[in-house]
């Protein structure tokens, strides 16, 4: 097998030319995403990953062509600024600002309900109901009653800033489980999916979609047939469902749960299994458009959004969430898809300095012939 040829805009550059991507990110960010195998295919084809030290003034490190980053807070967003201040030449991937409306949970998928995209086939888009609750002597059963959510409801922590405290969710059944929610809260209805999310992954103009376990659907009559003491079940991430024991059609223990409370229907471990392996993908097509629509939108190049597909209509799809800079090492062949990114990044840098050199030529073209007929 042939080593992999270096990024294609190297050729008009000096042969001795290399990229530089600075990263900067949290020290569990680091080890999942900055792998060997993704130094090794970056530097094949011309590209070196350097760290970066967050606790040092960014102006005085690299230099970088392009700089990914997934840390936080006001001094690290001066940093960026003070960067593209002083260099504006260099790539930063992504934008606070554009970033930060993806840490709240009452504007992430506002980007979802004004998003206009060309039509694909008798596929539709949108959001699960919801309502945000912020008032701690708002009755929560009155609130969603005025809005019309119903029964079973997701319950979602307001801040979506990737700590552990943000993925506590819960899977709330009647009025016993809403009062053991505390405000602020999102509460988004639940939508049965047949066990299955798709998880879309973004990467520049890369797009890859991949089947996951998620929350199998919960009947109404099984809903009805609760304890009323049966309120809710908690859990963290949905992407969390997937077992962690290597054993065959091993289940997590919120799936366990929900299987208990449909075994009317015999559900067991393998055939949850059997649910995401027969699952038909969405048509590419859509999920291309759909993941076009919001990078234009949200202005970010490195994200993921999940969706689902209505049980009752197989043509209707919801998001339900969107992360930015999620963990690509889950995703197929990721090295390879975040090295190309890495060369489109090579080119576009390419093409600018291109443009600003042009444009200075024909500034001096001017002068040149400015002076001559005043001569």
């Amino acid at each position: 097998m042939s080593s992999p040829s270096p990024c294609p805009c190297f050729s008009s550059w000096s042969s001795h030319q290399r990229y530089r991507v600075g990263y900067a990110l949290s020290a569990k960010k680091d080890q999942s995403f900055i792998q060997n195998s993704l130094i090794n295919e970056a530097k094949q084809r011309g590209i070196d990953l350097i760290k970066i030290d967050p606790t040092k003034p960014l102006t005085q490190q690299g230099p970088f062509d392009c700089v990914i980053h997934k840390l936080y807070g006001p001094d690290w967003n001066n940093q960026l600024r003070q960067l593209s201040l002083h260099h504006p030449n260099v790539v930063v991937i992504d934008p606070p600002e554009s970033i930060e409306r993806l840490h709240s949970r009452i504007s992430m998928l506002d980007v979802v309900t004004s998003l206009k995209i060309p039509p694909q086939g008798n596929q539709k888009f949108g959001v699960p109901n919801q309502r945000v609750s912020l008032d701690e002597s708002e009755n929560l059963m009155d609130s969603i009653e005025k809005v019309g959510l119903k029964f079973p409801l997701i319950a979602k922590p307001v801040p979506a800033d990737g700590t552990a405290m943000s993925h506590e969710m819960s899977l709330v059944f009647n009025e016993n489980g809403l009062k053991k929610l505390k405000t602020p809260i999102v509460m988004q209805e639940f939508v049965n999916h047949g066990g299955v999310i798709f998880k879309v992954y973004v990467v520049g103009e890369h797009v890859r979609c991949v089947k996951r376990r998620s929350l199998l659907d919960i009947s109404e009559e099984k809903l009805n047939s609760l304890a009323a003491d049966e309120g809710s079940l908690w859990f963290s991430q949905v992407s969390n469902l997937v077992a962690k024991n290597n054993e065959v059609g091993g289940c997590s223990e919120l799936e366990k749960a929900v299987i208990a409370r449909n075994k009317g229907k015999g559900w067991c471990c393998s055939e949850v299994d059997e649910l995401v392996e027969k699952a038909e993908m969405p048509p590419l097509e859509f999920v291309m458009e759909l993941a076009k629509g919001l990078r234009e939108a949200m202005g970010l190049r490195l994200f993921n959004f999940d969706l689902i597909r209505d049980s009752r209509d197989g043509n209707r799809y919801f998001v339900i969430d969107i992360n930015y800079f999620p963990g690509y090492a889950k995703m197929p062949d990721y090295e390879s898809v975040l090295v190309d990114f890495f060369c489109d990044l090579v080119e576009e840098k390419r093409r600018k300095v291109e443009r600003e050199l042009g444009v200075k030529e024909n500034r001096c073209g001017e002068i040149e012939e400015k002076n001559h007929l005043c001569e």
